[in-house]
């Protein structure tokens, strides 16, 4: 999975102004590349979980990415959908989930990207 890590340089995202009962919030985008879903069930709960904890959803796809050689390649693919009050303390979380999965599933790269949100 050859994907391009997004976000790590850019500003922290703005909000807008939220009408109550919600709040301004970032809404967390990570697109990874397939592994078994014993895999991904194990990496859920060991590495997402315990540092997101108030919740998140995880959505099936059908992903395709071109890699350093031109190649076009289809695989089943994972998003990750986490809505986090407490920006900026969420980056390094996300940083150290993308890391381990890169290393511990050989992947090339993880699809990271960010939105401010209302959210309630």
């Amino acid at each position: 999975m050859a994907m391009l890590l997004l976000g790590a340089c850019t500003p922290q995202p703005q909000a807008p102004a939220c009408a109550a009962p919600l709040k301004p919030a970032v809404e967390v985008d990570l697109f990874y590349g397939a592994v078994s879903d014993a895999d991904w069930a194990s990496y859920l709960a060991e590495e997402v979980t315990q540092r997101f904890p108030d919740g998140l959803t995880a959505v099936d796809g059908a992903g395709q990415w071109r890699d350093p050689s031109g190649v076009i390649s289809r695989e089943r693919s994972k998003m990750l959908i986490i809505v986090v009050f407490d920006a900026p303390a969420h980056v390094p979380k996300v940083q150290a989930m993308i890391d381990v999965y890169l290393k511990r599933f050989h992947q090339q790269a993880v699809l990271h990207t960010e939105h401010g949100v209302c959210a309630g």
